[in-house]
């Protein structure tokens, strides 16, 4: 099993600033003002892409810090640009950077509560990490690609996968 449970949050954390930074192209090639962009909902009642952003970043970011053993720190959501999105992808990659391969000593075991609904849930690292925390990483990332695919931004899975 992996020594650094955060390699995957890393990793696409890096796709969604290249994602971003497209988005942005393609509001300046096309005259598109880029909070239309920011706030964009794929339906009324879903979250616009600058919160699908930070909440990738923060599930990233918590999750870090709980397989870590540390409490988690808290990002304010007052991000309005893409500059300001980029600064909070950056933010959150120096955070999972900042825990040392040592801090995951025996994270597929610890024990990791939170509020979930709610409602107060235990899972052990392994479980937190694989059918939580990871799959609610990437449905927020999936839903900013999403966003940004459906309004014409040029990008393909390549751009997903690879960054």
């Amino acid at each position: 099993m992996l020594n650094r449970p955060t390699a995957a949050y890393d990793r696409f954390l890096g796709s969604l600033a290249s994602l971003l930074k497209k988005a942005e192209a393609h509001c300046e090639a096309k005259a598109i003002k880029p909070e239309a962009l920011i706030q964009f909902r794929l339906y009324p009642d879903m979250l616009p892409f600058v919160k699908q952003v930070q909440l990738s970043c923060d599930f990233a970011a918590r999750a870090a810090a709980r397989l870590a053993g540390a409490e988690p720190k808290s990002f304010p959501d007052t991000e309005t640009t893409f500059a300001e999105l980029q600064a909070r992808i950056a933010a959150a990659r120096d955070y999972l950077a900042s825990f040392a391969d040592a801090d995951y000593a025996g994270w597929q075991t610890r024990q990791i509560t939170l509020k979930v609904g709610g409602q107060d849930m235990t899972f052990g690292g392994e479980q937190f990490l694989l059918a939580y925390s990871l799959p609610q990483f990437h449905f927020h990332l999936t839903t900013a690609y999403a966003i940004l695919r459906h309004n014409g931004v040029e990008i393909g899975k390549r751009d997903y996968m690879m960054g």
